[in-house]
């Protein structure tokens, strides 16, 4: 099964090696046909600490990494 990929803005980048990536999904509620827009926040693990608060990054799912972490910043910035 292929690896989830999202794309998100940085919200904090206080932790060490760390990043919050605040992923946004919009979609049509099934009663009131009104676009609803929900977010969530993900802890990304960005190894050389490149990433400031503000970017536009992609994630990706991988392997346990922490408590917390399950995604991984990918190189290239959106």
């Amino acid at each position: 099964m292929p690896k989830r990929i999202l794309q998100g803005v940085v919200v904090s980048d206080k932790n060490a090696k760390t990043v919050v990536v605040e992923v946004e999904r919009r979609y049509t509620h099934p009663l009131f046909k009104k676009t609803v827009r929900r977010s969530k926040k993900f802890h990304a693990h960005d190894e050389d600490d490149t990433f400031k608060v503000g970017d536009i990054v992609r994630i990706q799912e991988s392997a346990p990494i922490s408590k917390n972490k399950r995604w991984v910043v990918l190189k290239d910035k959106v």
